[in-house]
């Protein structure tokens, strides 16, 4: 509790809310204190404690810097079959040199104990994890807040970098209104220039279908300008005439004409990338190459499920769906999986991903392929999934 300061419920620059929980008491290490039935803040940069009522007033209250906080565990509180609760305990550094003076100066105890009746809100542990992990105090320019002039009856009401914290239904709503008005500005930014892409769009398209028939029809020349036009758009769309609805008659012949048309479009890709491409990659790459003939997901995995040849979709049992050439060998996949592995000791699924310039999907799914064949064995722990060679086989 010697990491405590007193201070005023009032958020400065830089600083933002993040979430509140109520009736928590605090603890010094595993001892009890004075500290019971108030409300707790965090923010971006403090936990911050007060009595019922403190907070909202902009009252006298207690904080706690994040930067003090190393790490962050939980314990039960109760053994209670059907009321099993919760505390967060903070394990926390050494004292700064700005540290203002608090309800304590002197504890035996590395820790605090955060505790409610019910236990501690899951959502407000869960923003507390986030918020540690951001480590917004670091990023910004003035991330730590400066704790000058903020002990008990001083005032800050002429200090425009403060603002106090707004909660209830008001505060609700002007947050609301103010996301709102931000995202109708990024909207008009994203799309002031809706008008002249359009009217490019309309001369690519143009200029495309006047190539593609000529060449279909082999007949007439192309001159050199509608060549050199025809390139610089075919940079820009990847693929010349993409296969649309409109263009065709029914269902069946948009969905069978669009499979032939991946084909084509992915088989190559496909191979430089090993034989094999997730369905999310596969998304990517042919919604960038269609322009503005953009794809929906359904329709895509419509048009996969046809493939006959020489790529097929495949469905791994964790539910990863793939596209993958027909000539494709299992046994020749975990045999490199596996001398990779035996080569690097052990392996991870990223370091895997790095080392076969594939996705960590892909990368994941291998290990497991090769694992469920009993080339591979797993080893779970807190650093993650690593696999080694199985040398009961081996």
């Amino acid at each position: 509790m010697n990491r405590f300061e007193f201070c005023q419920a009032q958020l400065f620059e830089n600083e933002t809310f993040v979430a509140k929980d109520r009736n928590i008491k605090l603890y010094d290490g595993d001892e009890k204190t004075n500290f019971e039935d108030g409300d707790i803040v965090l923010t971006s940069h403090r936990l911050m404690w007060g009595k019922n009522g403190e907070i909202t007033r902009g009252g006298n209250i207690i904080a706690l810097k994040l930067q003090y906080v190393t790490s962050v565990d939980e314990e039960e509180a109760s053994s209670m079959l059907f009321s099993r609760k919760k505390r967060i305990i903070l394990r926390l550094g050494g004292l700064t040199a700005d540290k203002t003076p608090g309800p304590m100066d002197h504890s035996c105890a590395s820790f605090v104990k955060i505790s409610g009746r019910n236990g501690v809100d899951s959502s407000f542990v869960q923003a507390l994890h986030a918020t540690l992990d951001a480590r917004v105090w670091v990023i910004t320019d003035h991330g730590q807040v400066n704790s000058q002039n903020s002990q008990p009856g001083t005032s800050t009401n002429t200090d425009p970098s403060r603002r106090q914290l707004r909660f209830g239904i008001v505060g609700i709503e002007r947050n609301m209104a103010e996301k709102q008005k931000q995202t109708g500005e990024n909207i008009n930014h994203a799309f002031k220039d809706l008008g002249k892409l359009m009217a490019m769009a309309k001369d690519m398209v143009a200029i495309t279908n006047v190539v593609s028939s000529k060449i279909r029809e082999r007949q007439g020349e192309i001159s050199e300008d509608e060549t050199v036009r025809f390139k610089t758009y075919l940079l820009s769309l990847g693929i010349s005439d993409p296969v649309t609805r409109d263009s065709t008659r029914s269902n069946s012949e948009y969905f069978l004409k669009l499979s032939q048309q991946l084909c084509e479009m992915l088989l190559s890709p496909i191979i430089e990338a090993g034989g094999m491409m997730s369905l999310a990659d596969v998304y990517c790459r042919v919604n960038r190459a269609r322009g503005l003939e953009l794809l929906s997901p359904e329709d895509l995995l419509e048009a996969c499920q046809l493939l006959t040849g020489p790529i097929t979709l495949r469905k791994f049992p964790s539910g990863v769906m793939v596209l993958q050439l027909e000539s494709h060998d299992d046994t020749l996949t975990t045999q490199r999986t596996w001398q990779l592995v035996e080569q690097y000791i052990s392996m991870s699924p990223d370091q895997l991903a790095r080392i076969e310039n594939i996705s960590l999907l892909l990368a994941r799914e291998r290990l497991l392929t090769a694992e469920g064949s009993g080339n591979l064995c797993r080893d779970e722990s807190i650093e993650g999934l690593r696999f080694y060679v199985n040398k009961f086989i081996h």
